[in-house]
């Protein structure tokens, strides 16, 4: 899988090494703010890029489209 890191991290970030986008703050995420990554360690406890990316609720809703995408209609 490709990804293009500088379309998803903040320039800061972007040519950093994955262990240590990992080990960043959700705000290293393009798009998310400083104050999104507060809300998201209130809610949920997610400090990092690697928390976030290993949200149960979130990997459900990713398996919840994929499956709608192999229902025919």
């Amino acid at each position: 899988m490709a990804i293009e890191l500088d379309k998803v991290l903040d320039k800061a970030w972007a040519e950093k090494p994955l262990s240590e986008v990992l080990s960043a703050p959700v705000s290293a995420l393009k798009g998310v703010t400083d104050k999104d990554g507060e809300l998201l360690k209130e809610a949920f406890g997610i400090k990092t890029v690697a928390d976030f990316g290993q949200l149960k609720y979130a990997r459900w809703a990713q398996a919840l489209v994929a499956l709608n995408q192999t229902v025919k209609v």
